[in-house]
């Protein structure tokens, strides 16, 4: 199975967020990044930018597709991972660390609480196995 943090809020879109206060830190999950394949760029929001829950807020290419990447909690973009402009193969190999996305100011910290557990997640995977 997936590596699937147990510290961490997970969407069915396969993002996952790390909440610290009114910010969210969010990446796509393990589960995501081995489906993709080998990650070549990712087209990523610029700082101040505002999304609702569940809107596209950029994309990432592999060498098999091109994905959505979609902000499970709604908010402002307060810090983008710049180093992924460089080594965007970081959401391969460190999908949780290194391979982080962007980090939102919550409009409401609630949408993070509503989204799944590491168990509910894994249940999700093994159910759509």
């Amino acid at each position: 199975m997936s590596n699937i943090p147990e510290n961490l809020r997970y969407s069915k879109d396969h993002e996952w967020v790390l909440v610290d206060g009114d910010l969210a830190t969010i990446g796509i999950t393990d589960y995501a990044q081995h489906s993709l394949g080998d990650v070549v760029y990712i087209d990523m929001p610029r700082v101040g930018d505002k999304f609702a829950a569940h809107e596209s807020f950029g994309s990432v290419e592999s060498v098999k597709a091109v994905s959505e990447i979609f902000t499970p909690v709604g908010g402002e973009v307060s810090e983008v991972n710049e180093g992924l402009n460089d080594t965007p193969e970081s959401v391969n190999g460190d999908p949780y660390g290194a391979g982080w996305m962007v980090k939102v100011k919550m409009d409401n910290a609630g949408e993070a609480d509503a989204m799944l557990s590491a168990v509910e997640y894994e249940e999700y995977l093994a159910a759509s196995a």
